[in-house]
């Protein structure tokens, strides 16, 4: 009954009722979105460096090449030569190397020359058809196949650089061979193929290609092709360019994931390396730490803002009742004639504004979903990097749960034991 009425009475005047409602959600979605990005922005950079000890790559800011080899959210440092970067590659030290030669992408999604240990260092399996084997065969990420609607047996034309209006490679058709299980990792973004691959098409792509000049062959940047003729069309490519092999002298590669047997070599080869070498050895463990810290910064001032939000409509919804209380005493005195007792009148002002909290409470979760997903789109397009607005973070959403109800019970505290106070024969004497 209580409840039924306390109802009532905070729509008595919606207005009020709104601007506290819109203050308290607004406040709620901000925290709540800052949980949410929190937790999974370091979850994700965190998941994506296990097993990743080092990066080796072109001098230039350690953070800049763990950001492009790692997460592939940054332009490279430059490139370093192979025949130098395998002598690293195979010390005693290295239980694992894993080089990555970048140059191309496709609409917009990076084409990395690896190896079949890139897969398996995010734990990822072919969901469909099989590992590229052959130059020019690809695997995409599940989330490429997904966006692009391609399938097995598709081909398309490679662009140069990390743009996608950039020039388009139209001397070899990738073929797609696989498509990776989804993983969660920057891998469902990436397009990935052999090493001499990429060297081939950079070291062949201003050559004129009478493998192309037949009508049909040539496919704008963007489109993609799902026949029989494309694999044949691909065997016809090689009749005229012999495949390129590791073995290749003076070639470049971008930059060799490290992890190592023993520890040692973490501390030691960054200096090591610098001295020795015009390469660098960047610690992503370290690197890491530095954009947290940077991205804490952030969040925190965040925080106070919406903290400062929520304290302004908890005075928002103290004034309110305060206000309300001065027109309602009249009601009150009669309510404790006809029986209600002081505690019930008290439980009243706690019940109006503990609803109003909780209200706040659930519209401020949806938005801050809503706004997450927002958040989530734009990340995905400009950093391949995708958030889920339907994770619960039990913990943390609770206390601020409990916060909110906080808030309303210090709210209505002060207009509660005013009303618990009230003097029935005074107040209907001045009536």
């Amino acid at each position: 009954m209580i409840a039924k009425l306390a109802w009532r009475n905070i729509w008595f005047k919606p207005l009020n009722t709104l601007l506290s409602v819109i203050l308290l959600a607004s406040s709620v979605a901000i925290i709540t979105v800052l949980i949410l990005l929190q937790k999974q922005f370091e979850e994700k950079f965190s998941s994506n460096i296990d097993g990743v000890d080092l990066v080796l790559g072109a001098q230039g800011s350690p953070m800049q090449l763990i950001l492009s080899s790692v997460y592939h959210i940054d332009n490279p440092t430059g490139n370093i030569s192979y025949d130098s970067a395998k002598v690293w590659m195979n010390h005693p030290f290295i239980e694992k190397a894993i080089p990555l030669a970048f140059g191309d992408n496709y609409r917009g999604f990076k084409i990395v020359g690896t190896n079949s240990d890139y897969l398996d260092k995010y734990k990822a399996k072919i969901a469909k058809g099989k590992m590229f084997e052959k130059n020019f065969e690809v695997v995409i990420g599940s989330e490429i196949a997904t966006k692009l609607n391609l399938k097995v047996g598709d081909s398309f034309f490679g662009s140069h650089g990390d743009a996608a209006e950039g020039e388009v490679h139209e001397d070899f058709k990738y073929i797609i061979t696989g498509i990776a299980a989804p993983t969660g990792s920057v891998i469902d973004n990436l397009i990935l193929c052999t090493i001499p691959s990429v060297w081939q098409m950079h070291g062949s792509h201003e050559e004129e290609n009478p493998a192309h000049g037949e009508e049909g062959h040539i496919h704008e940047e963007g489109e993609h092709v799902h026949t029989e003729a494309c694999n044949h069309e691909h065997d016809h490519d090689h009749e005229h360019h012999e495949d390129m092999t590791l073995d290749e002298p003076n070639m470049e590669i971008t930059a060799v994931l490290l992890k190592f047997r023993n520890k040692m070599g973490i501390v030691m080869w960054p200096r090591i390396i610098a001295q020795n070498t015009k390469m660098q050895a960047a610690s992503p463990a370290i690197e890491v730490n530095r954009i947290f810290s940077l991205f804490g910064v952030g969040l925190t001032a965040l925080q106070y803002l919406a903290y400062a939000i929520m304290l302004i409509s908890g005075i928002s919804i103290f004034i309110a009742l305060y206000n309300r209380l001065k027109e309602r005493k009249y009601e009150f005195a009669l309510m404790r004639i006809n029986g209600a007792s002081r505690t019930q009148l008290l439980s009243l002002i706690m019940m109006e504004s503990l609803i109003l909290c909780f209200v706040g409470f659930v519209f401020g979760t949806i938005f801050g979903r809503f706004a997450l997903q927002f958040i989530s789109n734009t990340a995905e397009d400009d950093f391949k990097m995708a958030f889920n607005p339907f994770e619960l973070v039990w913990d943390k959403e609770m206390a601020l749960f409990l916060a909110t109800m906080i808030v309303g019970i210090i709210a209505a505290l002060i207009p509660a034991i005013k009303a618990y106070k009230l003097n029935i024969s005074k107040t209907l004497a001045n009536a």
